[in-house]
């Protein structure tokens, strides 16, 4: 079975729990361990709230205070970009890494007072590049900054890679542009090839027709000759006759 909380009188302001003065219920183990050995808080009695009824009124307003100041500031961060300039190896690897104390002292430096608590990186940056970094307050005031880093000399191999990516893309985009024009040549040559071979057919089918016409004509012909051989015939047969009535 789980422990109850347990209620204590906080005697100083503790952030994200309360004001001096505010009685808070806090798991017993934090109690115990922090809380009470450092003199943040004790148990409350009735007395003790209301001695420190005067301090909290104070804290409550210096806190208001606080809030507009950290509001204004959340402001001037949104879409603010910080530059780290870094030593690096010929592979843009940093020799020490960027943290997020690094990361505040550059937005003190740069006039943004934020408390180094506020400054959330999410992974260790090992790399020159683009980063984010969160800066969180409470739970409604937070934004997110830009951060460059940058290489404090320019990196001879880290260029060349860039160079020879960018004369790959170029030599790709070239020889894209000669697939599509030996892609349209060769559907004008297959347009070209059809004609021609259109041409050959309509030939080659004249050269048939004709053909077959002269082929029809041909036994025509000959039969054609056939009655002239006849009548030589008969008139042959007919002077024979006449021969022979004469004799």
């Amino acid at each position: 079975m789980a422990k109850r909380n347990v209620e204590l009188l906080l005697n100083i302001s503790v952030e994200n729990l309360g004001l001096v003065g505010d009685v808070v219920k806090v798991k017993p183990g934090h109690a115990r361990n922090y809380l009470l050995p450092h003199g943040l808080a004790e148990y409350p009695t009735a007395e003790k709230i209301e001695a420190l009824k005067d301090a909290r009124a104070s804290a409550a307003a210096a806190m208001q205070k606080r809030q507009e100041g950290r509001a204004k500031l959340i402001e001037r961060l949104t879409d603010v970009t910080i530059k780290l300039i870094r030593s690096v190896n010929d592979q843009g690897a940093l020799y020490g890494a960027v943290t997020h104390r690094d990361i505040f002292d550059q937005l003190v430096l740069d006039g943004f007072p934020v408390e180094m608590q506020a400054v959330r990186l999410a992974n260790t940056v090992r790399r020159i590049g683009s980063y984010t970094c969160a800066i969180v307050f409470d739970r409604e005031l937070r934004t997110e900054i830009n951060i460059e880093v940058l290489p404090d000399r320019t990196l001879e191999l880290f260029q060349q890679s860039v160079d020879a990516e960018r004369a790959a893309e170029s030599e790709d985009t070239v020889e894209e542009m000669d697939e599509a024009t030996d892609e349209t040549q060769g559907d004008d040559d297959s347009q070209d090839n059809g004609k021609e071979k259109g041409k050959k057919g309509k030939k080659e089918k004249k050269g048939k027709k004709s053909a077959d016409k002269s082929e029809d004509s041909a036994p025509k012909a000959e039969n054609s000759d056939k009655p002239e051989k006849s009548e030589k015939a008969g008139k042959s047969d007919k002077g024979k006759k006449s021969k022979k009535d004469k004799d």
